[in-house]
């Protein structure tokens, strides 16, 4: 009797294993099963949905421009663009300090202290790129500052972006003494020493690579930093033997020396989109004279002006000998979508004159 009730009680204890078992095994099934059907549910939504151009504007404080881009915005649809702003640490953009409800919340909570000429405007970028990569539909990355304005409308800019597979960075080999700095070396070597504007428009990979970085940045960190201006350098030049010292811009070199560095020159279109105004040699206005770009201002602000910027159609790079002929869907194109720098005051003018065209297009239903 006492084997029997002892074959019994094994036999229950075996069933109870193989129905707990069983239990335990469909669970992880069903857990399998659901987890499967919600990726799957994800990635059809973002199949679904419409590529995004992510807007990533540095600015100060405020965005004086903020009426502009708020034209700008104005009647897209939402799906189709996010914004991003890199401010000094604590700024909040809300009714109190931005007209434009597209700004509304828009700061990065994990912002830092910028200084012009310091590895800390590479940080924003990056800071930047890292929040918009969150958001899985932003495929486009347009880093803007906060004196840029659109001269086109959104959907012509959105077109003239997304039909592009590459990234537009303006890059060329900066042969001239005093930027490079040999301490860099072997980590950057010179041949991969690049030169460019800081606005560029990255594709997805690219910013990823960006984000990741962790080679030539801290070099960037280490041996590039701006030469000191003396005080009054507006009034006295710059005297002495200048190529000894290296007044190396961080935010003219990185991301162009970075791709190189990672052999994706090309998988880049080597031009901005954003337009900066450098030669200064005719100006007669002692303020404009110095190391920053030509702002623009109210007696500059004409529609002549804007449609000069927006007619150009090459760029040409002396160091390479090399010109840039300019092209959206394998057709000539206009080279810039934006352009810097605008006071507030110029801006708006050619807002509120009409020089500046940038609502959306009339529906033709």
């Amino acid at each position: 009797m006492k084997r029997k009730s002892s074959r019994i009680r094994c036999r229950t204890k075996l069933a109870v294993l193989l129905s707990l078992t069983f239990c335990i095994g469909t669970f992880v099934l069903i857990q399998k099963q659901s987890s499967r059907i919600m990726n799957l549910d994800t990635s059809n939504s973002h199949m679904n949905q419409k590529p995004k151009l992510a807007f990533l504007f540095i600015a100060r404080n405020r965005l004086p421009l903020d009426l502009v881009w708020d034209e700008f915005f104005q009647g897209q649809d939402e799906g189709e663009f996010s914004i991003y702003v890199h401010s000094r640490p604590g700024f909040l953009f809300n009714q109190a300090t931005t007209k434009s409800r597209y700004f509304y919340g828009r700061q990065v909570n994990n912002s830092i202290q910028v200084e012009w000429g310091e590895a800390s405007m590479i940080l924003a970028e990056r800071i930047l790129l890292h929040n918009a990569l969150k958001d899985a539909t932003n495929e486009r990355f347009l880093l803007l500052s906060d004196s840029c304005i659109p001269l086109y409308n959104f959907s012509y800019i959105y077109e003239y972006v997304m039909s592009t597979p590459t990234s537009f960075v303006d890059s060329f080999a900066d042969t001239k003494d005093g930027r490079y700095n040999p301490k860099m070396h072997p980590v950057i070597p010179k041949f991969n020493w690049r030169k460019g504007s800081q606005w560029a428009v990255l594709i997805k990979n690219h910013a990823v690579i960006v984000v990741n970085d962790n080679t030539v940045f801290p070099e960037f960190q280490k041996h590039c930093r701006r030469r000191s201006l003396p005080e009054f350098w507006r009034d006295r030049p710059i005297h002495g033997d200048v190529s000894k010292e290296h007044n190396c811009i961080p935010d003219e070199h990185y991301v162009q020396t970075l791709l190189a560095q990672n052999g994706l020159e090309d998988e880049i279109t080597k031009r901005t989109l954003t337009h900066t105004l450098w030669d200064i040699s005719s100006s007669k206005d002692r303020e404009r004279i110095g190391w920053h770009p030509v702002t623009y201002k109210l007696p500059d602000a004409t529609p002549k002006l804007v449609k000069t910027i927006q007619k150009i159609d090459s760029i040409h790079y002396e160091t390479e000998n090399r010109r840039e002929w300019c092209s959206s869907k394998e057709k000539p194109s206009a080279c810039f979508l934006f352009a810097r720098k605008f006071t507030r005051a110029a801006a708006l003018k050619l807002l509120h004159t009409g020089a500046l065209v940038i609502k959306p297009r009339p529906s033709s239903e």
